[in-house]
C-alpha cells in the first residue's frame, strides 16, 4: 500500500503545517516508511523538521523543471531526518513563490507535481504535502498528485468561512483532473473541550461533514505551538504533551482507515478527457470566498 494525502485548506493558521509535519513523524514512528513534501513557498513544514530552508541547493523547485526522460537520483533531492529513521523530506524555499508564473505555456502544468511524485512512490507507504493557504497552480497540482486530501479546521469563530469554496475547487478537481481523489477526512484543530464555542463548531462540523470527521482531535496547545521555533516536531519538543498524543492517534486513525487501501487505476478513454485547463476557466478559483457554509447548503 502506498497512499498519497494532500493537507489543504486556502484559509491561514488552521493547523495545516503543523498537522503535515506532526502526522508524518507520527506515521514514521510506527514503522512507516514517509515523505513529507513542502509546496509552500514560506517553507513552514522545510524549517520545521530543523531545515534551513536559505541553505538549500536544491528543493521541490527544481524538480519541476525535469523533462520525465531526464535522470537524476532522488537522493539528490531528498533530506533524511535526523531524528526519524522512516521520514524523508522534499524540501522548499521561497523560489517556489514564483512558480506558478513560470509554469504559464506549460503543457499538463496542473499534472506536474504527479509526475514528479511517480519517480518517488515505490519507496513509501505514505506521502504527505503540506500546501499553501491558497487555490492556486501548487494547491492544485497538489490535488491533483493526491489519493485524498485531508482538511484541518479550527474549533474557533469564523472556522467554516471559506470551506464552501475549498469543497467547490476539491469537486473541481475531482471532476476534471483528478477522479480518484476521496476526502481522507476532516481534523478539528485548536480544540478546547471547556470552551462552548468549541463545542459549537465541533458540532456543527460534524452536522456538514459528518463520518469524514476524524475521531481524532488536536487540543490547544502551548508546547505544540512552541515546537515549530525549535524546529522540531512535537513528538521531539515534548513527546508528552497532549498535542503529540494527539497526532500519534491520528497516525493510528489513519493506519487504520487505510489497512485496506489500493489505488484505483485511472481508466481513461476518448469520451472522458481530463479538462486540463478548467483552473483558467473558472475566475471563481482565484477570488476570496466569504460565504458562511450555511450559504453553500
Amino acid at each position: 500500500m502506498m497512499k498519497t494525502i494532500c493537507v489543504f485548506n486556502q484559509k491561514g493558521g488552521v493547523g495545516k503545517t503543523t498537522t503535515t509535519v506532526n502526522l508524518s513523524t507520527a506515521l514514521s514512528d510506527k514503522e512507516k516508511k514517509v515523505l513529507m513534501v513542502d509546496m509552500d513557498p514560506q517553507a513552514n513544514a522545510t524549517t520545521g523538521v530543523g531545515i534551513e530552508k536559505n541553505d538549500l541547493e536544491k528543493t521541490i523547485y527544481d524538480l519541476f523543471f525535469y523533462e520525465k526522460e531526464d535522470e537524476f537520483k532522488n537522493g539528490d533531492f531528498l533530506i533524511k531526518s535526523e531524528e526519524h529513521n522512516n521520514l524523508d523530506i522534499l524540501p522548499s524555499n521561497s523560489l517556489l513563490s514564483g512558480l506558478e508564473v513560470e509554469l504559464v505555456g506549460f503543457e499538463n502544468r496542473e499534472l506536474i507535481l504527479k509526475e514528479i511524485l511517480e519517480r518517488f512512490e515505490k519507496d513509501y507507504d505514505f506521502i504527505i504535502i503540506d500546501c499553501p493557504p491558497s487555490l492556486g497552480l501548487l494547491s492544485i497540482n497538489s490535488l491533483v498528485a493526491s489519493d485524498s486530501v485531508l482538511i484541518p479546521i479550527q474549533s474557533e469563530y469564523y472556522a467554516l468561512e471559506g470551506v464552501g469554496q475549498l469543497i467547490k475547487t476539491y469537486d473541481m478537481v475531482k471532476d476534471n483532473l483528478n477522479k480518484n481523489l476521496e476526502i481522507e477526512g476532516v481534523l478539528l484543530t485548536m480544540t478546547d473541550m471547556r470552551n462552548n464555542l468549541s463545542i459549537e463548531v465541533i458540532e456543527e462540523v460534524k452536522a456538514y461533514f459528518k463520518s469524514k470527521v476524524f475521531s481524532t482531535m488536536i487540543p490547544r496547545n502551548i508546547k505544540l505551538a512552541e515546537a515549530p521555533g525549535f524546529g522540531k516536531s512535537i513528538l521531539d519538543y515534548e513527546k508528552k504533551a497532549k498535542g503529540s498524543i494527539a497526532y500519534k492517534r491520528l497516525a493510528d486513525e489513519i493506519i487504520e482507515n487505510n489497512k485496506n487501501f489500493k489505488r484505483k487505476v485511472d481508466i481513461k478513454n476518448e469520451e472522458d478527457e481530463l479538462d486540463l485547463n478548467f483552473f483558467d476557466k473558472d475566475e471563481n478559483l482565484k477570488e476570496d470566498d466569504k460565504m458562511e457554509i450555511d450559504n453553500e447548503k
